[in-house]
């Protein structure tokens, strides 16, 4: 009787799913799609913040129309603002409103979207992307619910829910100090995770066939229809575009491809990167991806490339000693020593010096002052005797100017193109993006 009654509401709860699903246009039936649905929909009647994560093309602009639709605002307005998009000098404007004069071209008083969607939701995507000037008075209408117009004294109040998207790691965010930690834990009362593609298995063909059907239907021509062989590519590729991707994809193939048969190789021409190692999805270790897998590569490229250049020095000493005859051994030796090291010491002048980080091993541009060397020569001795003064050069050893400089010799040499300076890094993409956002190198 127990079990009956349990498959009963279970039944329930699978058919609202589906309509839900129906009406808000969502296709798939991955768990982890269907837990974001529930969640969604418990939620919603609620006035609680909703922190929607995810990455880029995934689909999270339909969990707040989700959301705004089964909660007590759904009659108010619902306004769906990308921060993204919107500049920094005008940020505040846009979200709080102005009065007349506060600016230069504010040649009259505008409502925000804050006081327009009083009553109602307002959707941020990307809300990360927010200045953290911006973050306080945001903190503040969400505890509040008061805000100020920019260019004046009046505090005003607003009813409105919040409901925020972001496709960063805003954990890290928080801890590289571009996002408030207290905004955070205000924002994520209800965290919402929707799956990316790749995670999604069977879910990426129905999909595609939604996909196929819709632009069959638009460009009146048949529908294409992937073999077995197909499927396999669509279910183990990594989509890094997520559903976004799959649908220009799927158009792409349906306008220029004659055959509506897709195979795996005429598949394979459409998918950037099909080659290159990227099939099957890739597991990567959970401290690479907080960004820590990067620094340590670089690092061990700088310790590699240091035991190389002493490597080098040492095969050149034996070489400059070993050319001569035994008995003027010690005594070219020493002048050879001496050549090198001490050469346009004398003048004052700079002599050029290998930089230890650059990978091509070039010595142009770095130049330094170094101390002459000190070779003490006794020539009644069979044995040989070069006394060394230790090279004292002041350097920075911290590991963020070593990376720095060495994306910057990466852009260089790569005449600015952050792909391939990614791929000598041996970094991903992304990540060299960071770090160029980071220390600044975009300017």
């Amino acid at each position: 009787m127990q079990k009956s009654r349990k498959f009963a509401v279970h039944w329930i709860l699978m058919k609202d799913l589906q309509s839900i699903k129906q009406r808000f246009g969502i296709i798939g039936n991955h768990e982890g799609l269907n837990r974001a649905i529930d969640i969604a929909v418990q939620v919603a009647p609620t006035d609680l913040s909703v922190l929607i994560n995810g990455e880029s093309g995934t689909g999270k602009e339909v969990f707040p129309q989700v959301i705004h639709t089964f909660s007590l605002r759904k009659h108010g307005p619902y306004i769906a603002v990308n921060c993204g998009a919107i500049p920094e000098g005008t940020i505040d404007s846009e979200l709080f409103g102005h009065e007349k004069g506060a600016f230069t071209g504010a040649t009259d008083s505008r409502k925000g979207y804050f006081e327009v969607a009083h009553g109602g939701t307002i959707f941020l995507d990307e809300v990360a992307e927010l200045p953290l000037s911006t973050q306080v008075r945001l903190l503040r209408v969400l505890e509040s619910g008061e805000f100020i117009r920019v260019g004046s004294s009046k505090v005003q109040k607003t009813d409105v829910r919040v409901i925020t998207a972001t496709n960063v790691d805003i954990v890290q965010a928080v801890n590289s100090g571009r996002f408030r930690e207290d905004l955070f834990y205000r924002l994520n009362t209800v965290p919402v995770r929707v799956p990316p593609l790749r995670e999604r298995g069977e879910d990426i063909i129905l999909l595609f066939r939604k996909f196929a059907v819709d632009f069959a239907e638009r460009y009146r021509m048949p529908a294409i229809r992937p073999d077995s062989q197909a499927k396999d590519v669509l279910i183990n590729y990594y989509w890094p575009g997520n559903v976004r991707q799959l649908k220009n994809i799927t158009e792409q193939i349906s306008v220029i491809e004659q055959d509506r048969d897709v195979t795996a190789a005429m598949l394979a021409r459409y998918l950037p990167d099909y080659q290159s190692g990227r099939l099957p999805v890739p597991i990567r270790a959970h401290s690479e991806e907080k960004g820590f897998g990067s620094e340590r590569e670089i690092l061990y490229k700088v310790l590699f490339d240091m035991k190389s250049d002493m490597h080098d020095l040492k095969n050149l000493v034996y070489d400059i000693l070993g050319s001569s005859e035994p008995g003027n051994l010690t005594e070219s030796g020493a002048r050879a020593l001496r050549n090198l090291y001490n050469q346009g010491s004398t003048e004052g002048s700079a002599r050029p010096r290998r930089n230890l980080y650059d990978q091509n091993g070039s010595s142009e541009g770095s130049y330094e002052q170094v101390p002459p060397v000190h070779v003490s020569y006794n020539p009644a001795r069979e044995s040989r005797v070069i006394e060394d003064t230790e090279e004292v050069i002041e350097e920075s050893l911290s590991l963020t100017d070593r990376e720095k400089e060495l994306i910057k010799k990466a852009l260089t040499k790569n005449n600015g193109k952050r792909k391939l300076a990614a791929a000598e890094l041996g970094i991903s993409e992304r990540t060299l993006y960071r770090k160029i956002k980071e220390y600044g190198l975009d300017a």
